[in-house]
């Protein structure tokens, strides 16, 4: 695909203020402007990025927010089941 292409892909065919759609004249990590006659790294779909060392870093920003997510999510789901195991121990005690 000719530079020029890409470019009014990227750049001429936005659409205008759509809140969604992210802007391909910055870089989404450092906010660099993005030059029409250098290449653009993309990430999830249509994210920009002025360089590989961007998108890498986004990539291992995206890894660690994951696996916090999970430790966070393994630590409530134990919390969750010690909670119910602790309720249904009152009740046979009540009951006995």
């Amino acid at each position: 695909m000719a530079p020029s292409v890409a470019c009014s892909f990227f750049f001429d065919d936005e659409l205008l203020g759509e809140p969604s759609t992210p802007a391909m004249d910055a870089c989404a990590l450092c906010a660099k402007p993005l030059a029409r006659d250098h290449d653009v790294f993309m990430y999830r779909g249509d994210t920009p990025y002025c360089s590989e060392e961007c998108r890498h870093e986004q990539m291992h920003l995206d890894a660690v927010c994951a696996k916090q997510a999970a430790r966070r999510q393994q630590r409530f789901s134990a919390g969750t089941e010690s909670h119910r195991v602790q309720r249904q121990s009152r009740k046979v005690s009540v009951a006995s």
